[in-house]
């Protein structure tokens, strides 16, 4: 697969190529979406418990292994966006652990920046989609996506194994290992699963090249919007849609979106 995929781009073959990735990847995406709900689920953090255990992720994460932010006297890793933010966790069924977390910003003002539009504007290029383009309550970034060094694979992954969900093979079963791949790509559809909620149609984030293009590999098409910057390492800005998600993602993860997207909104109607 990885030496298949450096040919992607090339004339003629690549279109082959690519229709062979893709017709792998569906597959996988198929086989990952009937593992994930046995392993793994989606708990959006309504209470300050759950919102406590993803500060720690975190801190773990973003404090302690890549020294991206201070350290923390309470061990949470926190900022003035979290006020208004949804976080949501993956959690691990068989253990109770949480295997990843993420949130998603929202803004109902322009008073309310989001963090891309507070640290990162102009790393936007002037031609292309723009958080200002649209109704502030339309828009959100998904960011503070963190997963645990020990649901990652090697230590050598540790700078960027945070982002891509890299696992640790000898502390899980040869099945479980089938989703813990794709824990990156569960907490980018739960956050998908939490806009549709909040009837949300455009979403931003900076995040590592190398991510955008496993994401893209696997049909979630997040738009670059500006070059790569130095924002707690190599990241650019990128851009997607309701509509691009939805036209973008194969079977096999539109499946995983909606196994998904079913069980925060139960979290929902019981908060309610």
């Amino acid at each position: 697969m990885k030496n298949l995929r450096k040919y992607a781009d090339k004339p003629i073959i690549g279109v082959l190529i690519k229709k062979m990735l893709n017709f792998v990847v569906s597959r996988q995406a198929n086989q990952i979406s009937q593992h994930f709900s046995e392993y793994l689920q989606p708990v959006v953090a309504f209470t300050p418990e759950l919102q406590a255990e993803s500060y720690k992720i975190r801190h773990n994460v973003y404090c302690e292994e890549l020294n991206f932010e201070d350290l923390r006297s309470n061990s949470q890793e926190t900022d003035d966006f979290d006020g208004h933010s949804t976080h949501c966790l993956i959690k691990h069924i068989p253990t109770g652990s949480y295997a990843g977390t993420v949130r998603i910003v929202r803004t109902q003002s322009a008073e309310q920046l989001l963090p891309i539009e507070k640290y990162c504007i102009s790393s936007i290029d002037e031609k292309s989609v723009h958080p200002s383009d649209f109704p502030r309550e339309h828009i959100c970034e998904i960011s503070r996506l963190a997963i645990p060094a020990q649901f990652r694979k090697r230590a050598a992954d540790k700078f960027s194994g945070s982002a891509t969900g890299a696992i640790n093979e000898h502390s899980y079963s040869e099945r479980e290992l089938r989703c813990f791949p794709f824990i990156a790509v569960g907490l980018y559809l739960s956050a998908a699963s939490i806009t549709l909620h909040h009837d949300i149609h455009h979403c931003f984030v900076m995040m590592e090249p190398r991510l955008a293009r496993s994401l893209r590999f696997v049909g979630i098409p997040f738009q670059q919007v500006g070059p790569v910057v130095e924002y707690h390492g190599k990241r650019a800005p990128y851009y997607i849609s309701r509509k691009l998600l939805m036209e973008g993602l194969s079977p096999g993860f539109k499946k995983m979106l909606h196994h998904i997207e079913k069980r925060i909104e139960i979290q929902f109607k019981k908060k309610a």
